[in-house]
């Protein structure tokens, strides 16, 4: 039997949450980060999800990042388990959960 091909890689959003009122309540770069660090979700690697300011360079200023970030977490959608510095290491986040069905 042949195997399938694998489509294009994609972000699994839930129209429930899409939706509802939390996900209206992000302004439209907290969205976009959001979508930027579950597109580094891999199922397995919540708590370890990476994501760097050069992902979304072109997108968003690097001020702007940080404020989403910051209002992300605020608002209970991810939570930083590792700080970044400069050149060494990078942030690490993990999804709550909190208003995305989807994560466990």
């Amino acid at each position: 039997m042949p195997r399938k091909k694998k489509g294009p890689p994609f972000v699994m959003l839930d129209k429930r949450m899409l939706r509802g009122e939390p996900w209206k309540e992000l302004s439209h770069t907290e969205q976009i980060a959001y979508i930027y660090i579950k597109a580094n979700f891999n199922g397995s690697n919540n708590g370890e999800i990476p994501l760097t300011y050069s992902e979304l360079e072109g997108i968003l200023g690097h001020k702007t990042v940080w404020k989403a970030l910051k209002g992300l977490e605020q608002k209970g959608w991810i939570r930083k388990t590792q700080h970044g510095g400069l050149y060494r290491y990078y942030c690490l986040y993990e999804l709550t959960g909190t208003h995305d069905p989807q994560i466990k």
